[in-house]
């Protein structure tokens, strides 16, 4: 490709609204232009970048049996009722009528089609193991889209589904991803992790996330160095403190004026945060009925933790199976008897009360009386107050103790870039996608779901490769191989040398953007660096006096001189030698057995 015919351009400043490194190099480097709050197009330089990228999903998912297909981005909402979500999915789908009056969905996810697909084609277990996979567009009416293509609304994602006639065909479809996931992203350039993450709106009964770990990342993760346990903080378990055991102690009223907080509470007395108990008050919306039926019911919850912990809400709503939680109102907490800021379960009713393990192990907490300036000594669960539901709904922090281990877990900060969910028969049994099995019973598909999105794939391998000058490729996903330089002179003699070169290295195979421009050469130069193609060949006066073409790479400093005959089959060598460096990141990884 000659430059000079490029559609787009580089640019010299980036949007003003552009918050992280890759969002202000795609922009500047000409791969991405923004339409709409997080809605882009894609330049030509995009374009080949992502294709390469969808192709190395394609080959990576052909390896483990994958049969591609390509679903409706529009969808009847039927199948979506039939399975509840319709009805339990906010504003963030994309909604609307057809000009029948149909309800219609833009698909956010495939999980219906699939199901609905595998209903009308598989009948038999003969038919199974199956799994298909597409790439395709994605709607979700994100509320507030940022960071480029890192959180947009629409998106293109590779989704595949595996489908089995039991657990242990799922476990090993489902094994089969969680490598070929590491290969895809290793043959991208992009170091990757996998934790332990929430099912959210998917359901099932496992899931992990692949994370890019970046200060710019909206997740927070806990990681333990020691044996690798690494999860999302919405699910991270931990090893928390046992209370000393001591004999239950009568309760006792005790006036704490100006005390509504854990902190001041536990320096008024003078007892650690450990010997007290936390409430939050929230509202949550909880499911009841199936189908068109499905109705949405508030429940207030009390939730309660040890004060030196925090509540984790992610766990309090899988706890309940919730699909909604919202603080409470403090018309909504007088109303039950509770005060904030002096708040305990004592006393309260009408409330789901949900406790967390700790605090049922802990004796003579202090915790509200249920009266402004007042707080109880002395309270212990099973005798002053019992709990609706005891789980594990605290969440962890830097420095909590490993729950395989108990070492200190690291809190780093990532972005997804992609997740894999065991389903099971939350779609099939919803939908009757069924098959007989040896003895002619019918019995729902068990399903797997698994995506990464190619964009923000795109975006994550900008953010790691890079410098100050620009934007730094692997070969694997370089829109071009090869950055060709001509710096042409007042004789004319060098340009015909260039458009040689040109034209052999296409013939030989190696991907070319040409910078043929009427442009100075720093002005090249500078481009050649923004855009970040990994070789640059400059043929120049100076140069070819000495015999040869400048060689840089743009990963390196170094710059060496090629003689002109030579030049194609040297960069046919270095393309070789970069892609056996990406080659080389590709690995077996340790899948983890137990249950994150």
């Amino acid at each position: 490709m000659r430059m000079s015919s490029l559609f787009g351009q580089t640019l010299r400043d980036a949007p003003g609204d552009a918050e992280i490194v890759s969002h202000r190099l795609l922009v500047r480097a000409g791969f991405i232009r923004q339409l709409g709050a997080g809605i882009f197009s894609y330049l030509p330089f995009a374009k080949r970048s992502l294709t390469k990228i969808e192709n190395i999903m394609r080959a990576e998912i052909n390896a483990i049996g994958g049969q591609e297909v390509t679903m409706p981005v529009v969808q009847p909402a039927d199948n979506w009722k039939e399975t509840g979500r319709w009805y339990a999915i906010g504003a963030e789908m994309g909604r609307f009528l057809d000009k029948n009056g149909r309800d219609m969905v833009l698909a956010m996810t495939h999980e219906e089609v699939v199901a609905d697909l595998t209903r009308k084609e598989v009948q038999s277990y003969r038919q199974l193991p199956m799994l298909v996979y597409h790439i395709q567009t994605k709607w979700r009416d994100d509320p507030r889209p940022r960071a480029g293509l890192i959180r947009v609304r629409e998106f293109t994602m590779l989704d595949s589904y595996s489908l089995d006639a039991d657990e242990a065909g799922l476990d090993q479809q489902y094994r089969a991803h969680y490598q070929a996931y590491f290969n895809i992203f290793n043959r991208c350039g992009l170091p990757a992790i996998a934790v332990g993450s929430d099912v959210g709106m998917m359901g099932g009964s496992l899931a992990h996330e692949y994370m890019f770990l970046t200060p710019i990342g909206e997740d927070t993760l806990l990681l333990c160095d020691q044996c690798g346990y690494a999860a999302n903080r919405q699910i991270a378990h931990f090893r928390k403190p046992a209370a000393a055991p001591e004999a239950a102690l009568p309760a006792e009223k005790v006036a704490t004026p100006n005390a509504p907080t854990i902190q001041a509470l536990a320096d008024l007395l003078g007892v650690p945060t450990a010997r007290t108990a936390k409430a939050v008050f929230l509202v949550a919306t909880v499911n009841a009925g199936q189908g068109a039926d499905l109705k949405a019911v508030n429940h207030f919850v009390f939730a309660l933790v040890r004060g030196d912990m925090e509540l984790n809400e992610t766990k309090l709503a899988n706890a309940l199976h919730a699909t909604e939680l919202r603080p409470a109102r403090e018309d909504e907490i007088t109303a039950v008897g509770a005060v904030p800021g002096y708040a305990s379960p004592v006393g309260l009713k009408d409330v789901w009360v949900v406790a967390d393990e700790a605090v049922t192990t802990s004796p003579n907490l202090v915790g509200g009386a249920n009266e402004a300036g007042y707080h109880l000594r002395n309270l212990n669960y099973g005798r002053d107050f019992t709990a609706n539901l005891v789980a594990d709904i605290a969440a962890a922090g830097e420095g909590d103790g490993c729950p395989n281990c108990g070492s200190p877990l690291r809190v780093s900060r990532g972005v997804e870039v992609g997740n894999i969910f065991k389903l099971g028969t939350r779609y099939t049994a919803a939908l009757g996608a069924n098959f007989l099995d040896r003895a002619g019973q019918p019995h729902p598909v068990i399903m797997g779901s698994y995506g990464i999105g190619s964009g923000r794939l795109l975006a994550c391998v900008a953010e790691a490769h890079n410098d100050a000058d620009g934007l730094i490729w692997p070969i694997s996903v370089a829109p071009y191989q090869v950055h060709l330089v001509v710096v042409p002179d007042k004789a004319g003699t060098v340009a015909p040398v260039a458009d040689q070169l040109y034209a052999d290295l296409q013939a030989a195979g190696v991907e070319v953007l040409y910078d043929d421009r009427d442009e100075r050469a720093g002005v090249k130069f500078k481009d050649a660096d923004l855009i970040g193609l990994p070789l640059r060949l400059t043929v120049g006066e100076r140069a070819l006096k000495e015999g040869g073409v400048e060689f840089k790479r743009r990963d390196q400093p170094d710059k060496a001189l090629v003689p002109v005959a030579q030049a194609v089959a040297r960069a046919q060598a270095v393309i070789v030698e970069l892609f056996a460096e990406i080659n080389a990141r590709v690995v077996t990884m340790p899948y983890p057995e137990a249950k994150a």
